[in-house]
């Protein structure tokens, strides 16, 4: 099958990867469809074949650590090269029982981590891997040097982080130029237009440092597709089943002049939220779960169904401006 989902390079290196990822975390996660293998196949069946061929989990994903990983390894049996596989290490939020407990990115940790993805996930390589949170006992330069002997390896092919702030961003770079290591090449990181606040440090880091911006809830836990009223929230959602309160503080009357923006244009809200997101140079792919065939399709037809104009852009932005930094309050 033909794909739509045209290639996007992460900053300035050598990796492509679909301008529409598959996020991953649904994967095994209780009350989905996504628990079981077969529906977590469907999913990556239609990922794959509507052009959605970026992918990006975590060992820590699934209602038990390292399920989500499990179930792609085993639906993705026969379709490993037709994707870009990308995964995390390292969260402070989980215990995946490697020692030591306290260091999730010394090189002890980072070499049982990277074993146990790849035999869950029944492949020799991952295509991109990443920090998953910072760790502060560990120096970054140990981490880089042990994702550095992963890459020469042939384990990984490129490395990422995540949830670091601008200044840990600049620290990396300038670890890695002075020590001549392997360099990151993404960022992962909240943003949307419903979450902001990485257009204050992360951005300018991610632009002035050649890296891809992989932004995470993109669409604010589903707010931002158009599925959601101020007076009903979908049952099926996960905003409904765990995180009523992003609904119930949702910016209403933002959310409502958006809507009407993209009911002016002949747009779904969806469509709208993709073409602002892959509207910046620095995100070369919008990053978002699904727990149906039809959810994936409607992702991945989102990538090219509407490119904003500067007027757009200009619009948009003022129906969700940035919020004041409070760290500049006096």
């Amino acid at each position: 099958m033909s794909s739509s989902v045209p290639l996007r390079r992460v900053g300035t290196s050598g990796l492509l990867v679909s301008a529409v990822g598959l996020g991953c975390n649904n994967f095994g996660r209780p009350g989905t469809r996504t628990q079981s293998l077969q529906g977590t196949r469907e999913v990556l069946d239609a990922a794959i074949d509507a052009g959605v061929t970026f992918l990006d989990t975590a060992d820590m994903y699934g209602g038990d650590p390292g399920l989500s990983e499990t179930l792609m390894g085993d639906a993705l049996r026969g379709r490993r090269d037709e994707v870009v596989l990308a995964t995390k290490f390292g969260h402070f939020g989980r215990d995946m029982g490697y020692p030591p407990s306290g260091a999730k990115a010394s090189r002890s940790y980072v070499r049982r981590a990277v074993e146990g993805s790849l035999a869950r996930l029944q492949t020799d390589h991952i295509d991109l891997y990443q920090l998953h949170t910072p760790d502060a006992g560990t120096p970054i330069g140990e981490t880089l040097d042990v994702l550095g002997d992963l890459v020469r390896e042939g384990k990984v092919r490129y490395i990422g982080h995540s949830n670091l702030s601008g200044w840990q961003i600049a620290e990396a770079d300038f670890v890695a130029r002075a020590d001549r290591a392997v360099p990151f090449v993404s960022a992962q990181n909240h943003y949307s237009l419903l979450a902001r606040a990485a257009e204050r440090e992360v951005l300018p880091a991610v632009r002035r440092f050649g890296l891809g911006l992989l932004p995470y809830f993109p669409l604010h836990n589903g707010l931002l597709t158009g599925k959601f009223t101020r007076e009903h929230a979908p049952s099926d959602t996960r905003i409904a089943r765990q995180r009523s309160h992003v609904w119930e503080q949702a910016p209403w009357d933002a959310l409502e002049a958006y809507a009407a923006f993209c009911e002016e244009r002949g747009i779904t809200m969806l469509q709208a939220t993709f073409g602002w997101l892959l509207a910046h140079p620095e995100i070369p792919s919008v990053i978002a779960g699904a727990t149906s065939a039809d959810q994936v399709r409607a992702n991945a037809e989102a990538a090219t169904a509407w490119v904003p104009d500067e007027q757009d852009l200009a619009t948009i932005d003022g129906l969700f401006p940035l919020p004041e930094d409070p760290a500049a309050k006096v």
